[in-house]
């Protein structure tokens, strides 16, 4: 099995500009009563930076670039979409949004937030695509028991190592 990412630190082995960029999509998220985890594994062997559950039970994947070669090196993000209902780019202030207005990476496909330490905005809306029901029953069940296996690793560390 994979293993938990630093316990209290979202993306702790990321640019310090990514865990400020998460910090603030939770913030955001809390605020439209969405919860959400970093670093989630998918079963197809790719790794979310964010994925987030609201109430409605949708789920939503989001992907934090803080460079512009990141961004452009990406080719794995489109394996994201079969497992959420909508998906986001985020990235931190002063980031070239020209990118995002391109065909391939745009409002057809994806949401875009900016965010920093202490806020997000959502710069464009993510498009809706809803899961198949045997999908979001599997993924929401996989995210429910990850969630909780990651608060036992906070009240017991010596099972973080156990994911």
């Amino acid at each position: 099995m994979a293993t938990l990412p630093s316990p209290g630190r979202c993306l702790a082995d990321e640019p310090l500009a990514a865990q400020d960029v998460a910090r603030g999509i939770a913030r955001l998220f809390f605020r439209q009563d969405l919860f959400g985890i970093c670093e989630v594994p998918l079963p197809n062997g790719r790794r979310a930076d964010m994925m987030a559950l609201c109430p409605k039970g949708l789920l939503t994947i989001v992907e934090i670039k803080v460079s512009r070669a990141d961004l452009l090196g990406d080719q794995k993000w489109p394996d994201y979409l079969d497992y959420c209902d909508r998906f986001f780019w985020a990235v931190p202030p002063g980031f070239s949004l020209d990118p995002f207005e391109a065909e391939a990476l745009g409002p057809d496909v994806a949401g875009l937030i900016v965010a920093d330490r202490y806020d997000a905005a959502v710069l464009r809306d993510a498009p809706l695509r809803r899961l198949a029901g045997a999908r979001r029953k599997a993924e929401t069940l996989r995210f429910a028991r990850r969630a909780a296996q990651r608060l036992a690793g906070q009240l017991d560390p010596g099972l973080a190592g156990l994911d």
